[in-house]
């Protein structure tokens, strides 16, 4: 009996150890995954990156990612400094050019080593470098300007093609302005007021020509003349006497996903980002009626767009070594996988700013004008995300809507924003 009970002892002493073995191996397991978060502000893109992170933990399962969206109408740079205040900051986030790199540039790595860097087109990695060091890989190459509808503009009789001067924009929108009720269109354009970033777009195709097409000269402004505000006041006058009322309470979703997209509007002031929200609306739309057209800022005859990488993904270097090669290692194979750079292609439907792609896929004909003028030298820099932390949304903004609203004269509204840039720099 005393053996029995010895026996039965030594057994249930082993099944013990052997079950605490596999519940250490078990938890060490869990300990070994890698969780990572990134924080996305492109909401029209927010499906595609859910797919691209489902692949990579298919691939890679000892790796879990959580993906926060935040934009559309909502301030996403205030989330993101909330992140950071709260001591919840994510592995990997956007930024949105070089005063967000200074902003953070203590919690940075240098991503000059990564293939998703060394793939950069030349020049793409310069929104995101301060001091030769480079804290970003560029998302994407993405331009902007005056987004139009060709079906109407044929309609109105009214060549797109033939349109090469600003006096020739200003007669395009009296003549569509003039048969509004036959096209049955609520107004001629729908500039998203509400959106200060809208605005802030708005403003670069002013700003940059003045610090002669460069990021780095604008990040180091001391000052902002606005050596081109005459014109910026007529474009504004035009856009503001032919647009959707009242233009203040005007939102991205109302202005792009039901005005232009319904065909209520003609023209609004957006990017080729708005294509995969318009494809999701009518397939047709950005295939068979999406055209651009530039500004004519420095000179009365040649337009520009403003192009270029417009977001950079930074990583964060204040986590722990395996989440930061992790970081690293999701970057390099979303842009240089074989599976990544189809989806940033078909999927995405952006314009690529690496090397490596087949650029004749780009999938619409306004993207490819883009890529042509960018390559081509007729384009302006991405100047506003290189304004003073704060001002766009600060001082800019508010200011420019109380012209929008006849609230203040043009003359006020130059003098305190130059009044603010200086301040805030």
């Amino acid at each position: 009996m005393k053996k029995r009970l010895i026996g039965l002892f030594f057994t249930l002493t082993v099944f013990l150890l052997i079950g605490s073995a596999c519940s250490t191996n078990t938890e060490s397991g869990n300990n070994d995954q890698v969780e990572l978060s990134i924080f996305n502000i492109k909401v029209e893109t927010k499906d595609q990156l859910e797919e691209m992170i489902a692949k990579y933990e298919e691939e890679n399962p000892d790796v879990k990612i959580n993906l926060t969206t935040v934009g559309g109408g909502q301030d996403a740079t205030s989330a993101l400094q909330a992140k950071f205040s709260s001591n919840d900051e994510p592995n990997i986030f956007l930024l949105g050019g070089l005063s967000d790199a200074a902003k953070y540039q203590d919690y940075l790595i240098d991503v000059s080593e990564m293939e998703s860097a060394k793939t950069a087109i030349d020049g793409t990695l310069e929104g995101a470098t301060l001091d030769g060091t480079p804290y970003g890989i560029p998302l994407n190459i993405e331009g902007y300007s005056w987004m139009i509808n060709k079906d109407i503009f044929n309609q109105a009789g009214v060549d797109p093609e033939s349109i090469g001067s600003y006096q020739d924009f200003v007669e395009a929108v009296e003549t569509i302005d003039s048969q509004k009720e036959e096209l049955g269109l609520e107004s001629v354009f729908a500039f998203s007021g509400k959106e200060d970033w809208v605005v802030s777009q708005f403003s670069s195709h002013f700003t940059s020509p003045e610090f002669n097409n460069s990021v780095i000269e604008a990040y180091e402004s001391e000052q902002l003349d606005l050596e081109y505000g005459s014109r910026m006041k007529e474009y504004t006058d035009l856009f503001n006497q032919y647009n959707a009322q009242p233009i203040l309470s005007l939102d991205y979703s109302t202005s792009v996903e039901e005005m232009f997209a319904g065909g209520q509007v003609a023209i609004i002031h957006q990017g080729n980002w708005i294509i995969p929200s318009l494809d999701s609306i009518d397939e047709s739309f950005a295939s068979e009626k999406l055209g651009i057209l530039p500004m004519y800022v420095e000179d009365d005859t040649e337009g520009k767009i403003i192009a270029g990488p417009s977001w950079f993904w930074g990583i964060n270097g204040d986590k722990d070594e395996a989440s930061v090669e992790e970081s690293k290692a999701f970057m390099d194979w979303m842009y240089t996988s074989d599976y990544g750079q189809e989806k940033i292609m078909s999927d995405f439907k952006y314009i690529p700013a690496h090397e490596g792609y087949d650029t004749d896929a780009i999938a619409d004909e306004v993207s490819k004008t883009i890529y042509e003028m960018l390559m081509n030298g007729e384009t302006g820099v991405w100047a506003n995300n290189q304004y003073p932390d704060g001002f766009f949304s600060t001082a800019l903004f508010p200011e420019f809507q109380k012209y929008l609203n006849g609230d203040i004269t043009w003359e006020d509204f130059e003098e305190v924003t130059k009044e603010n840039y200086s301040k805030m720099r």
